[in-house]
């Protein structure tokens, strides 16, 4: 199963705090066209701190539960994708001007349910109705990959694979079919975002794009999108691939374009992904099958600590060109490429020029038998 980690959209957020308890004025509250009132319950825990997480500001408002009510005020220039926590468990919803209400119960926030608003709606029935018999199934199919992965039964996990690669395509309809339907929604503008960003396919990512009324493009997902075509465009089959410095184990600044005469594989990782971790078996076999016929590989990893980096590298056996800035998801080479997920990688040719995109598994060996016969 061809599992990636994406890039938090909450990344950093849980470093900046506002102050509890807060509440606006009376007038606020009365004015839920112009603000947003959060109103909820938490039955079975009257006690205890309930947190709301800001994305686009990386605030943290906080308040003190009182016989398990807590609410929250302010405004909302533009729907924006929010998160809940409550004793460390998360659920998110859709934030913006108008009455919301939150009915949690004690250790299931997930189940939490959070109505009042046309997005928030919106984001229910994608989630709840719409999409729900795909992504029940899908979840279903993870889990017993899982089983079949512990058990090494390679078998089972090929036709599982398979399964799962056919409901991701299932998925990425609905999402179609919900943005015909609903092209001014910052619903839409977010599904696109988390189903079809991961090496995106231009002319379907861009054509989702255009359906987007100019309300939806306005929000943060629906700018997001449009800096992932740009990137896309720059970084597509036939395009030169960009060229950038980074330090390697040493310290020492190496460019990609150093490796130019060879067949390389830019290829993004880091030592704290799982997916990536279990794809570099494949790589390294890949290399050492390969190497001597004119292939390398210059890997980039998201690490932001030296000392998980190395030693990932010395474990899984990662003996080429290795570089970071140490920056995590903020790494320059990953936004230079457009990078959502983890692991990603780009075949590049003799002259530099980029012949192939997202190669796992056996589609890396495939396509080197190709070209390196």
């Amino acid at each position: 199963m061809k599992r990636i980690l994406f890039a938090s959209v909450f990344t950093g957020l849980f470093f900046l705090v506002a102050c509890q308890g807060h509440e606006t004025s009376t007038a606020n509250q009365e004015k839920t066209d112009t603000a947003f009132a959060i109103i909820g319950k938490v039955t079975g825990q009257d006690t205890g701190s309930i947190y709301l997480h800001h994305r686009e500001s990386g605030k943290i408002d906080s308040f003190s539960l009182e016989h398990g009510f807590f609410k929250f005020n302010g405004k909302a220039d533009i729907p924006e994708l929010c998160t809940i926590e409550l004793d460390d468990h998360t659920k998110q919803f859709f934030l913006e001007n108008g009455k919301i209400s939150m009915l949690i119960k004690k250790d299931s926030l997930r189940y939490a349910q959070i109505t009042g608003t046309k997005s928030q709606d919106e984001f229910n029935y994608f989630k709840d109705q719409f999409s729900k018999t795909v992504t029940d199934r899908l979840d279903e199919t993870d889990k017993a990959y899982d089983a079949a992965q512990e058990k090494k039964n390679q078998k089972v996990m090929d036709s599982l694979d398979t399964r799962y690669n056919a409901l991701d395509l299932e998925l990425k309809q609905l999402v179609m079919d919900f943005t015909k339907s609903h092209p001014a929604s910052v619903v839409s503008a977010y599904e696109i975002y988390a189903n079809f960003s991961y090496n995106p396919q231009l002319g379907q990512i861009d054509s989702l794009y255009q359906q987007l009324d100019t309300a939806a493009r306005k929000t943060y997902f629906g700018k997001q999108l449009a800096v992932i075509i740009e990137k896309a465009k720059q970084t597509a089959v036939g395009k030169n691939a960009p060229d950038f410095s980074a330090n390697d184990i040493n310290g020492k600044p190496l460019s990609l374009s150093s490796l130019k005469g060879n067949y390389v594989l830019l290829d993004f990782w880091a030592s704290w992904c799982g997916p990536c971790r279990q794809e570099n078996p494949n790589i390294v076999k890949a290399y050492h099958a390969f190497h001597n016929k004119g292939f390398n590989i210059f890997g980039v990893s998201l690490d932001d600590s030296r000392a998980d980096w190395l030693q990932a590298i010395k474990k899984d056996g990662l003996n080429w060109t290795q570089v970071s800035d140490l920056k995590g998801w903020k790494s320059d080479a990953a936004a230079l490429y457009g990078i959502k997920g983890i692991p990603m990688n780009f075949l590049i040719d003799k002259n530099g020029v980029i012949i192939a995109k997202g190669l796992r598994g056996k589609d890396l060996e495939n396509k080197l038998l190709e070209i390196l016969h």
